[in-house]
């Protein structure tokens, strides 16, 4: 790996983790298109953890209501109180799903699930899940009405981007959408409902980022930078651009790349 490919992989990670369009499936089909060295999973997590960097700094006062609250519900013994002591615990549950499908699955997910032509067919599947979510949505609900069914729903859609090409953001933004949550609140709570996930995955594969890091320290550091500054950029474009527009330009956007991947595969024939 060259720094100009862990800078480009960067920028990928961190616009991909947050706009609905997978950073998991960008990170193989990229260097599958360009004919760069597949990289390791460690060096994914790497990444990821830029962008666990840039959700934490952007939501930081949010997440400290959050986790005051938390520990307040559990010293009072009760729910009842402001919307951030609940959001907090269903955040937590919404995140058992995906969890557990890391757990049992990480095997597959480094090797099975890493295929170009996988990756493109997961995307261009979903931008028609995405689309009807978008279509049946009636916008009624905000994050203070959901209910730990609506939470754990969106924790189950969650658990699909374990498939590279679902995309982490898009299968929790369709499912709060699906639940008729308002387009920007589907968004913050996908936003928010990314920190602990990506917090977990982390820790898990820490011990082999610092082992890889030792050979390739300076790849890692520069990967993991320009993935938080890109992290941080995507979450504040997706935020403003939401309140005006659909989410149409992801949908086609993921259609043209799935088109275009499938067409490279059949060319070279795999």
């Amino acid at each position: 790996m060259t720094i100009f490919e862990s800078i480009i992989l960067g920028i990928v990670q961190g616009l991909g983790e947050f706009l609905p369009i997978s950073s998991s499936g960008h990170l193989i089909i990229v260097p599958y298109l360009f004919n760069l060295k597949p990289h390791s999973l460690s060096f994914d997590v790497a990444l990821h953890l830029g962008t666990l960097c840039a959700v934490g700094i952007y939501f930081f006062s949010d997440w400290l209501k959050l986790i005051k609250q938390g520990f307040l519900s559990l010293k009072e013994g009760t729910l009842a109180g402001t919307s951030e002591r609940r959001l907090f615990w269903f955040i937590l549950i919404a995140t058992i799903p995906g969890a557990l499908a890391g757990k049992f699955l990480e095997n597959n997910a480094e090797t099975a699930f890493r295929k170009p032509l996988l990756v493109a067919l997961a995307l261009g599947g979903f931008a028609l899940i995405l689309y009807l979510a978008q279509k049946i949505n009636k916008g009624t609900k905000s994050l203070s009405d959901i209910k730990l069914r609506d939470a754990f729903l969106i924790g189950l859609a969650q658990s699909l981007a374990i498939f590279p090409g679902i995309s982490r953001s898009g299968a929790t933004i369709a499912s709060g959408l699906f639940l008729n949550l308002k387009k920007e609140e589907a968004v913050r709570f996908s936003f928010l409902l990314s920190f602990p996930i990506i917090l977990g995955a982390g820790i898990l594969k820490f011990k082999d980022i610092i082992i890889e890091c030792q050979n390739h320290a300076f790849y890692f550091l520069a990967g993991f930078s320009v993935s938080a500054l890109f992290g941080l950029l995507s979450i504040h474009f997706l935020l403003r651009f939401i309140r005006k527009y659909s989410f149409n330009l992801f949908i086609w956007y993921r259609i043209a790349v799935s088109l275009l991947v499938i067409i490279v595969f059949i060319l070279r024939k795999g």
